[in-house]
């Protein structure tokens, strides 16, 4: 499994600085910014910007490719922060320390919302202008994206197949199997449930997890009962918020997708193989903590 330990093996040489140092500093710049170091820009060295920067490697001369480039770039660290925090949530949750569990939460769905707003970056392109470089991206599709892979699977999106194009990958196919076996963010949701004391029946907590979670009425009756609690200490029914929070977001995501598909590509198949538009729309059927949804019906 993706480790949830951010630092890296060779970090970055970043001095650490007290308050009382910072105010000294402030007092002998007379309040401008430091201009003098006697290594690397202290700014780099933490974020690796010059890192970053290098990284946009367009294939063609078009100048719009280097956005599609970049924004995917961007997409892709939104999806690995995401996963980061729902991580974070299921070590909160198998400690049973629900009130915890609700800051990353809804710092995953802030992060979605950022991802949403990624979108934006593309609305300029029209079928001519993706053409001008889509045929020297070759096969290449978001479709093959790892991390989104790990983003779906932590949200009990579950499909064997889809890890099958990471198989020569050794170091991803192994992250991803493990995910795929692993618990889901809303199996440990369950779980949670189940220790609360509402009834969750015994083939939903013990299952396959490489298969997607099939909705329960049992389950929902859980959530029923969580809701009627208005109470200012049910944290539960702040979980099943924040965790709704996080699934229409996630859902937007995939409208979003879909919109821009219709915009640069029409129906066109898709560079990955798949009917494109249609393959995505049909995908969207899939919900996200499903439970929670159909719960409000009988609320």
């Amino acid at each position: 499994m993706e480790s949830t330990d951010l630092r890296a093996a060779d970090p970055a040489p970043v001095r650490p600085a007290t308050a009382a140092e910072r105010e000294a500093r402030a007092a002998a710049n007379g309040g401008d910014p430091t201009l003098e170091f006697d290594n690397l820009v202290p700014y780099d060295a933490y974020v690796r910007a010059s890192d970053l920067h290098r990284l946009q490697r367009t294939v063609t001369s078009d100048p719009g490719e280097m956005s599609f480039l970049m924004i995917s770039q961007i997409m892709e660290l939104y999806f690995k922060l995401t996963c980061f925090e729902l991580r974070e949530t299921q070590r909160l949750l198998r400690a049973d320390d629900v009130w915890g569990a609700l800051a990353p939460l809804r710092r995953a769905a802030l992060d979605l919302e950022g991802l949403n707003a990624a979108w934006r970056g593309l609305r300029w392109m029209t079928p001519i202008d993706f053409n001008r470089f889509r045929d020297q991206l070759g096969e290449g599709s978001g479709f093959q994206s790892a991390m989104y892979r790990h983003l779906e699977f932590l949200l009990g999106l579950r499909n064997a197949a889809l890890i099958r194009p990471f198989r020569r990958t050794s170091t991803e196919y192994a992250e991803l199997v493990d995910t795929l076996a692993a618990p889901s963010v809303w199996d440990d949701v369950l779980a949670l449930l189940a220790r609360r004391g509402h009834h969750v029946p015994d083939e939903v907590l013990h299952r396959d997890y490489s298969r997607e979670h099939e909705p329960s009425q049992a389950v929902e009756r859980a959530w029923l009962a969580v809701y009627a609690d208005e109470g200012p200490d049910n944290h539960l029914r702040l979980l099943g918020e924040a965790l709704a929070e996080v699934a229409e977001q996630f859902g937007d995501w995939r409208y979003h997708h879909v919109k821009a598909v219709q915009r640069t590509m029409g129906a066109k198949v898709g560079s990955g193989g798949s009917a494109g538009l249609t393959w995505l729309q049909r995908s969207m059927a899939r919900v996200v903590f499903p439970e929670l949804w159909s719960a409000r019906t009988g609320m």
